[in-house]
């Protein structure tokens, strides 16, 4: 489907929905791992510890969560209405958004240990991984903005 067969407005807002879910999305990634290398460094079972995991739990679980699953849906929704599934720049989009989406579901795993008490990571783990999303981040913009191949 072409995005001239749809009403205007409804195309516009649904790329609008779609990167207000991105946004949402993209600042819990830039910031479950920063709470995580304040936590790492934490005693478990502290005052400190616990309140870390409270946040961790409702960032992933209210912000982050659904905005993933937002982003897809509707960024699935807007592929769909442009027909770009064989356009080499939105298969190399895509590619990343689901190295994102993996780093999404590594950092629930991590959010799991540190609830457990189990974290077996240090803080500068989680200094230096925190910049994966920035470089994703960086790439897909590039690709849907500018589309280069």
């Amino acid at each position: 489907m072409d995005p001239a067969n749809l009403p205007a407005m409804t195309y516009v807002w649904l790329k609008a929905v779609h990167l207000i879910a991105v946004i949402a999305w993209m600042a819990g990634l830039f910031y479950l791992p920063r709470l995580f290398v304040y936590h790492a460094d934490a005693k478990p079972e502290s005052v400190q510890s616990e309140t870390f995991k409270v946040m961790e739990r409702r960032l992933l679980g209210i912000i982050m969560n659904p905005a993933m699953v937002a982003t897809w849906v509707l960024g699935l929704m807007l592929a769909w209405v442009g027909d770009w599934w064989t356009a080499p720049w939105f298969l190399t989009k895509l590619a990343l958004v689901v190295v994102m989406t993996w780093f999404h579901f590594w950092l629930a795993s991590c959010c799991r240990d540190f609830r457990a008490d189990a974290n077996r990571r240090p803080a500068s783990t989680y200094r230096i991984i925190n910049e994966l999303p920035t470089i994703l981040v960086i790439a897909i913009v590039v690709l849907a903005v500018v589309k280069p191949f």
